[in-house]
């Protein structure tokens, strides 16, 4: 492949190629490069993004699947070429690279995997500070979202257990190529000071899931399957429905459904 050789984007990987330069370094000025020596961006394409990463004083390592992208990455960007990662994000293990180490995470997402990558990154989130890129605006708008909220939902809690979201801006369709049918949005993810949480996280997850598949039911209704006391469930907290309820109150909840389980 020559240098100049276009990389032709593939619907079946979700490829919207940014080609606006100026968008490219604002989604890059958006991490602060402190507290992690690299960072790793998914999907990089044409590396439009890849650039503006390479000057920052920090390690720069890529994930791309699409065999073309990775011939044009190493051939055009001859300094990252040793750090050009051909996998697939959500099945490979990170850690055969990063050793444990913290690292960052930035990228123009692929719409139809970015809640997958995001439920990977919370998996992973004691080694990940922080966490930055491009979604379809609707999905950044709900990861960031507040309770109260018709977009308020299992993304939203579960992110923000741990991690404060911020909803940076919205990207237009025409700075794509091919453009998207959507407006993009980009939002940034710093790791709470405190991500450890209280009450059992496997049950939190469990119990956000399960009142959010029935959000028009009170948590009284929705929660059933965990056969609590009437004892509990007479507490005022089960006559909301799960949209109403903040971070802090799913934790609260969480740990009065664990100690009516385990007494």
């Amino acid at each position: 492949m020559s240098k100049d050789h276009q990389v032709k984007a593939k619907k079946h990987l979700g490829q919207h190629f940014l080609n606006d330069e100026s968008v490219a370094e604002k989604i890059a000025n958006t991490l602060s490069f402190q507290g992690y020596k690299h960072v790793l961006e998914i999907g990089p394409g044409m590396g439009v993004l890849t650039k503006y990463l390479l000057q920052k004083d920090t390690i720069t390592h890529v994930i791309e699947i699409d065999t073309e992208s990775v011939e044009y990455l190493k051939n055009n960007y001859l300094n990252l070429a040793n750090r050009v990662i051909e996998q697939d994000f959500l099945k490979f293990d990170l850690n055969l690279v990063f050793n444990n180490e913290p690292f960052a995470i930035i990228g123009n997402y692929p719409y139809n995997i970015s809640t997958q990558i995001v439920f990977k990154t919370l998996e992973m989130r004691d080694q990940i500070p922080e966490f930055s890129g491009m979604f379809q605006k609707e999905v950044a708008q709900r990861i960031c979202s507040k309770e109260g909220s018709k977009v308020y939902g299992i993304l939203s809690v579960l992110t923000q257990a741990f991690y404060h979201a911020e909803y940076l801006f919205t990207v237009p369709p025409h700075v794509f190529n091919p453009p998207p049918k959507v407006d993009s949005g980009v939002l940034l993810l710093k790791r709470k000071e405190n991500f450890t949480l209280p009450c059992d996280e496997t049950l939190l997850f469990k119990v956000v899931k399960t009142g959010f598949q029935q959000r028009r039911k009170t948590l009284r209704n929705s929660l059933k399957t965990f056969n609590l006391s009437d004892n509990l469930k007479a507490n005022s907290i089960f006559d909301k429905r799960p949209e109403q309820l903040s971070v802090q109150e799913f934790i609260e909840l969480t740990l009065l459904i664990e100690n009516d389980i385990n007494p």
